[in-house]
């Protein structure tokens, strides 16, 4: 741990202009605040902070940076408060710990919720000064280097799949490689011990029989580029456990078959050397086809510059090699932090772009699983680069789609998608992309997201705004089903009921528009009665509990028939009480009764029409249903509870398609007539659990 007069004097070095006052008396606030704290590893809990500040100053961070990380505990584990710091250092560190601050007033949300809603809190604050992410991922290092002594395998397990899920893909994302490989590192010999254990003693294997041949392999590639005049430095090593680890995973191979264990970085003066490096190393040994990657000339979104490489070297042995500049080597290794060093303001600009996009995805995420989802695709992912018609450069994920595209370049854009050429030709929307594709967005301000878009879309962006779409659709569709309802509820209370009514009722149900009780009607979440009472209280006294949609026995009559000719409800439209109906007469005298919409009568049918009515003793049928869920746990069981508390039996489910992330049931249900079939229907489409309902 850095002492006071050890941490001021390395920040002076870099920033001679620095108030010494004002960082000595931080260092004093944070051991005063945490006082005889400690943590798990038995080490004053102060120790913590001075760490971090520690990590900041190696990264030559401004003076507001190096105060947030002394004073990023005090707000949560101190008396300390907000106000207090402004007063004592500024509102510029103020709202620089407030934003780093780590949320525990969402301790007790379920794990999923907590992580999201720190998640969501974490990215907006992190959109204003990109600071705060610095302090943060600082202060998840720090904490990972000693997560050893924390008691509870559960905790350990939590911060470290969260380390592994989140920090460490943020890390990645904004360059700061070396923040990256630690967390990974320390995070896989967390979660699988086994593994790390068992890696680390095969590269401990291999060191014992090569005999340094990563040096001897960086010395005669050193000797090969200073023969052909360039001044380099190269260096070697072996590749980290969990890189090895992914590899094996990814190509499902074992440790012996993974042949690109070896790595070697050439650092030269100037970007044109970076070129004829490549050059003397392609012509002295074979190039590996299909891994030559030029992050020079078309830089990673996060500012990372590099050639990469991989050779087929002595005795058919692999090898990677990167090529880059001293300076981009600089940057590449602390990332954003290389451009946000003490002279900046911390602002995000175009370094950053993919933040919009993580920004917007908060803003559109519904609830905790669809935000971590849609959160992991945007910040993990390999790259794939693709312009617009003018020339505008677009990186997405590897199997990106044109719809991917469109949202990419605006969300409007991807909500007006229609069609799209790809290098000039009309190609299907879930066309994956390829490097240096030409794809044109065909607009139509009719057109709208589709559910089926979810199926083949992979970045986190699109599937958000889809999502969100889609919703806003159902919901508009559920309202007007509610709507048709109140207006029949309405005709049963014993007064007029006109807009003064409605907004008192919306009031008295506490609700804040129409809208609000149109879709509550809709989706079954609200009773008649309890609609009743609130438009004229007192009006439903004495009169019994409304059994419209109570099970009871199935008993169809219909009007318009022959008495004693028979009859049988159609199996291909399944009509039921309230459905416009006609019949349509069979061999043997029998009437086949068809809903008036059925696409059989469409196809054209050579018997004449029957016009037919449902009888006044018609009560109850079998009303048939395609429900598509979004395939995750509790699905199933949230269907059955919403046809539990519409009364409505199910006689018959079974699956029909399996499309992940989506399982579409086929599922027949007792109904008393179409009103409490569309009662059950809004009932659905109102629910999360529920991708998309349709009547057969």
């Amino acid at each position: 741990m850095l002492r006071q007069y050890e941490l001021v004097e390395k920040v002076l070095e870099y920033d001679p202009d620095a108030d010494e006052a004002m960082l000595n008396r931080a260092y004093v606030y944070t051991v005063q605040k945490h006082g005889t704290q400690k943590r798990a590893s038995g080490d004053p809990y102060f120790s913590h902070p001075v760490e971090v500040a520690g990590l900041m100053t190696d990264l030559k961070l401004d003076q507001a940076t190096i105060i947030t990380a002394l004073l990023h505990d005090t707000v949560e584990d101190t008396l300390a408060t907000i106000e207090d710091i402004e007063a004592h250092f500024g509102p510029e560190v103020a709202r620089l710990v407030d934003g780093v601050t780590k949320l525990s007033k969402i301790e007790a949300m379920p794990e999923n919720e907590r992580a999201a809603e720190n998640l969501r809190k974490f990215l907006l604050a992190m959109s204003e000064d990109i600071r705060v992410l610095l302090v943060k991922l600082a202060d998840r290092l720090h904490n990972m280097r000693t997560l050893h002594f924390i008691k509870s395998p559960e905790k350990r397990q939590r911060i470290a799949r969260e380390t592994m899920d989140i920090y460490a893909p943020l890390a990645e994302r904004v360059g700061m490689y070396e923040y990256m490989r630690e967390m990974q590192a320390l995070a896989f010999r967390e979660l699988e011990p086994e593994g790390y254990a068992t890696i680390n003693t095969r590269l401990e294997q291999l060191r014992s029989q090569d005999g340094g041949q990563v040096d001897a392999i960086a010395l005669k590639v050193k000797q090969r580029l200073a023969e052909a005049g360039l001044k380099v430095e190269v260096s070697g090593r072996e590749k980290h456990p969990f890189s090895i680890w992914h590899k094996m995973a990814e190509r499902h191979v074992s440790f012996e078959q993974v042949t690109d264990i070896m790595a070697f970085r050439v650092l030269t003066d100037t970007e044109e050397d970076c070129y004829c490096a490549l050059g003397v190393l392609h012509t002295t040994w074979q190039a590996l086809p299909g891994k030559f990657k030029d992050y020079i000339s078309t830089p990673k979104t996060n500012g990372y510059r590099s050639i990469h490489t991989a050779l087929m070297y002595e005795n058919s042995m692999r090898v990677e090699v990167q090529i880059r500049t001293r300076e981009m080597h600089r940057r590449n290794e602390f990332g954003l932090a290389a451009h946000w060093a003490y002279k900046q303001d911390g602002k995000a600009d175009g370094q950053v772009a993919w933040l919009r996009d993580l920004i917007e995805i908060v803003e559109q995420s519904h609830d905790a699983e669809e935000l971590l989802e849609h959160t992991r695709l945007a910040i993990y992912q390999d790259r794939i680069f693709a312009f617009t018609p003018k020339g505008a450069l677009f990186q997405l994920p590897k199997g990106a789609t044109a719809v991917d595209f469109a949202f990419a370049v605006h969300t409007n854009l991807g909500l007006a998608t229609a069609g799209a050429k790809i290098n000039g030709r009309h190609m299907p929307l879930r066309t994956a992309l390829a490097n240096g594709d030409v794809v044109e967005i065909i607009k139509n301000p009719h057109a709208a997201p589709q559910l089926s878009w979810l199926g083949f879309v992979v970045t986190g962006k699109a599937r958000a705004a889809i999502r969100r779409s889609v919703r806003l659709k159902e919901h508009a569709e559920v309202a007007a089903i509610g709507s048709k309802l109140f207006d029949e509820i309405a005709i049963r209370v014993p007064a007029r009921i006109g807009k003064k009514a409605i907004r008192a009722a919306i009031e008295r149900l506490g609700m804040d528009e129409p809208d609000d009780l149109m879709f509550a009607i809709g989706a079954a979440k609200i009773s008649d009665r309890e609609v009743m009472e609130a438009l004229v209280p007192g009006c439903t006294a004495g009169i019994e509990e409304d059994e419209h949609w109570a099970r009871r026995e199935r008993a169809v009559s219909i009007r318009g028939l022959t008495p004693g000719v028979a009859f049988e409800l159609a199996a291909c439209c399944h009509p039921v009480p309230g459905d416009r109906i006609v019949g349509i007469r069979r061999k043997g005298e029998t009437v086949l009764v068809h809903a008036i919409d059925c696409l059989e009568l469409a196809s054209g049918v050579d018997s004449d029409w029957i016009d037919l009515a449902w009888g006044s003793r018609s009560v109850g049928a079998l009303g048939q249903l395609s429900v598509t869920l979004y395939d995750r746990p509790g699905t199933l069981a949230e269907m059955a509870g919403i046809f539990a508390q519409n009364n409505a039996n199910v006689t018959s489910l079974a699956q029909s398609q399996l499309d992940h992330p989506f399982t579409t049931y086929d599922i027949e249900i007792e109904v008393q007539d179409v009103v409490h079939l569309n009662r059950i229907l809004s009932a659905l489409r109102a629910s999360d659990a529920v991708a998309q309902a349709e009547r057969q």
